[in-house]
């Protein structure tokens, strides 16, 4: 059962000892002298049991105190009640539902309700066998026993607030706890992306860059050729800014704010004709609706390797992007000739590690999305797509 809480224990305690107090200093003219030593009895049980009941409320390991509770309250009920029948002591009927209270609050139904039939049984029987009190037979057959009662629903009351408080803390407490985990899931998941997007980008440029690095390294020390060293270090200068357009460009896609997709594959297709002086179309069909921030950088790269992979093997060819916003999943495909007509198919997989259309792929499956590239009637397409 549940521990009683400092308050109700402290409360309980004052209003016992106030009602002794009262009936102790205010016995009426004539108490006869069994009154009074029933008086005193029952006052002497009443504070015994109040005792007890803090004791094992504040000592819960000691498990003797709180077997020997029931006993005590069983007790301070009968004594109580039956005092209370007495003339101007009355207010003794306050102890005893008090006990049959406190058995209610502290152990199951069953130990509550032998208190409260113990305290109600023997009250009837002495108002039978000795027809006196204050309230007569109405008042000491019917008026305790009821107020005992009452006390039990009392106890019962109180015990089941308790517990829902118990509970609407432990729901607070676990719904805490719930969004403490999601702030963590959702910092995690982000920090992911960021260095997903930013392995992506730097692999690929400063790939790249190394590489023609070293080929100009190479040409210089093995060959002695500065004209061509020079192409190559031209090259990877170029390389460099594109890999400082690219970060640019994944930070930007990072914010929350970011351009329609439409306005970027834009910005990509004009990028490349300047670049390899080929033709790019930029096709968009259906009603432009916004993507989610992944989406659109999955998109986004996907197009990004896919015109990268069309200008080394198939330059100089012509190149259509297809946005598609029809019902449905949103749709990207990159259409290029292929050179000669033949069937060059790229690498998916790339040394630096993930940028490739591999890369894409996984980037796309991990939003639910997907990403196909084949050949067929002498072009090389590439078709991505993302839930909408």
């Amino acid at each position: 059962m549940p521990t009683s809480l400092n308050r109700v224990t402290w409360a309980a305690v004052a209003t016992g000892l106030v009602v002794i107090g009262i009936s102790a200093f205010t016995l009426p003219y004539g108490t006869t002298h069994k009154a009074f030593i029933g008086m005193v009895g029952a006052s002497i049980i009443a504070a015994l049991t109040l005792a007890l009941w803090v004791a094992a409320q504040h000592f819960p390991s000691r498990p003797l105190l709180r077997r020997m509770l029931p006993l005590a309250l069983a007790a301070s009920a009968v004594t109580c009640g039956l005092v209370a029948g007495s003339p101007g002591l009355g207010t003794y009927v306050v102890l005893a539902a008090m006990a049959t209270s406190a058995a209610a609050y502290d152990f199951g139904l069953v130990t509550a309700c032998i208190v409260t039939a113990t305290g109600i049984i023997a009250v009837d029987i002495v108002g039978l066998v000795c027809r006196v009190g204050a309230w007569g037979l109405l008042g000491g057959l019917l008026g305790v026993p009821l107020l005992m009662i009452l006390g039990l629903l009392f106890g019962r009351l109180l015990l089941g607030y308790h517990v829902q408080a118990e509970q609407s803390a432990l729901l607070l407490a676990n719904a805490e706890k719930l969004r403490t985990e999601q702030s963590r899931v959702a910092a995690v998941d982000e920090r992911n992306r960021i260095a997903r997007e930013i392995h992506d980008v730097l692999a690929h440029s400063l790939g790249s860059l190394a590489v023609q690095i070293q080929a100009a390294r190479a040409v210089l020390t093995d060959q002695g050729d500065v004209q061509r060293a020079v192409d190559l270090l031209t090259r990877a200068q170029r390389s460099a800014a594109e890999g400082l357009v690219d970060t640019r460009r994944a930070l930007q896609a990072l914010r929350s704010d970011t351009p329609p997709l439409a306005d970027v594959l834009d910005e990509l297709g004009a990028e490349y004709r300047h670049q390899y002086h080929t033709p790019v179309t930029v096709e968009v069909t259906g009603q432009p609706r916004p993507l989610t921030p992944d989406a659109s950088v999955a998109l986004t790269r996907a197009a990004q390797e896919s015109l990268v992979n069309a200008a080394k093997h198939a330059p100089y060819q012509p190149v259509v992007v297809r946005l598609d916003f029809t019902d449905g999943p949103t749709k990207l495909t990159i259409l290029n000739r292929l050179t000669n007509g033949r069937s060059v198919q790229p690498r998916l997989e790339t040394a630096n590690g993930g940028y490739g259309l591999a890369g894409m792929r996984e980037r796309l499956r991990l939003i639910g999305g997907s990403l196909e590239a084949h050949a067929t009637d002498g072009k090389w397409v590439v078709a991505a797509q993302v839930p909408q």
